[in-house]
């Protein structure tokens, strides 16, 4: 059996790692070399950031107020979103207020810049299909983000998905709603006729049978909490950290890609017909990497050292552009 899991950027959590990667993409804009890790939590109308930032890039506290509220606003969350669900239900981007605690980074990280900004182990995968992922992975996403788009529902969208020898046995859906009659879209529709007869047996929509408070306003978001969803909904292993509110020289996010990268090249240069896994192990102020590909049961296939660079894989990922907003928004490997 296997279960995965999808949250739409509405999701407390999801807004949290939102606003943190658009801040670093105001930061990248203006300088390349930017050093940052930045937290975010977001309860109500309030967001407290929290970390540390090293950069020639230096923004006020009204600039970075300007940033956190253009980041809620471009998921959704906007005077006409809060003016359709109402205030008891939802926030609103221009009611924020932000309390920031960023100092510079520490010295002792910084003299290592050559290498590896952390010590820790990091796991990809990869499928033998279009995607590189598994089908399940697929379904609980499309569902979510097709439900969030419905103008008549809320964007703060949970999916699941049981599937049983690439059957399914359940999809549990968690999405905003004012009144019933706007569950009969088209997206809903389609999964029961899928399903057939039994479909009634097999989905479940807002199991406590109401679902209109919503977003941080219900919910505490806080950078780095739905990791299964930012990787592979379940289906590898989760190394080190968030990848969410770090810069390129932050293994947590480039060796998880690395990871995922090798995994998908495995497949294609010897046209592997079986998922790929990739575990890649590293130490803070060095270079040097232990990867090794596997089948995920205990036979490897290679395991070897390699040298990289921060650097290298920085530019090959373009992790030295204001690309993390766009990552968060449309999945961490979405580039791969």
């Amino acid at each position: 059996m296997q279960i995965t899991e999808y949250v739409t950027l509405g999701h407390p959590d999801k807004v949290a790692d939102y606003i943190s990667s658009h801040i670093l993409d105001r930061y990248m804009e203006k300088d390349p070399q930017t050093r940052y890790a930045v937290e975010c939590q977001i309860k109500g109308n309030v967001v407290n950031l929290a970390g540390e930032v090293s950069s020639k890039a230096h923004f006020t506290p009204r600039q970075l107020d300007l940033f956190v509220k253009a980041a809620v606003a471009q998921i959704g969350y906007t005077p006409a979103y809060q003016k359709r669900w109402g205030k008891e239900n939802t926030i609103c981007a221009n009611d924020l207020k932000i309390n920031a605690y960023i100092s510079q980074q520490s010295p002792d990280i910084a003299q290592g810049l050559d290498g590896w900004g952390d010590q820790g182990v990091f796991f990809g995968a990869a499928w033998p299909t279009a995607s590189g992922f598994p089908a399940e992975k697929l379904l609980a996403e499309k569902i979510g983000r097709d439900l969030a788009k419905n103008p008549n529902l809320g964007i703060d969208v949970k999916t699941l998905v049981v599937t049983d020898e690439g059957q399914i046995k359940r999809i549990v859906i968690a999405v905003p709603v004012l009144n019933e009659k706007d569950l009969a879209n088209q997206t809903i529709y389609d999964l029961y006729r899928t399903l057939g007869k039994d479909a009634e047996k097999k989905i479940i929509i807002n199991g406590t049978g109401t679902y209109q408070k919503h977003g941080p306003l219900a919910d505490c978001g806080t950078t780095g909490r739905k990791l299964a969803v930012d990787f592979y909904g379940g289906f590898c292993k989760i190394g080190g950290g968030s990848p969410w509110t770090k810069d390129g020289t932050k293994a947590d996010l480039t060796l998880n890609l690395y990871a995922r990268y090798l995994a998908k090249q495995f497949i294609k240069k010897n046209n592997w017909n079986v998922p790929v896994f990739c575990d890649i192990a590293c130490a803070i102020g060095r270079r040097d990497i232990e990867i090794c590909l596997h089948d995920g049961q205990g036979t490897i296939y290679k395991r070897y050292t390699e040298r990289k660079k921060p650097q290298d894989l920085i530019k090959k990922f373009k992790l030295d552009t204001p690309i993390y907003a766009h990552l968060c928004r449309e999945g961490l490997f979405s580039g791969i």
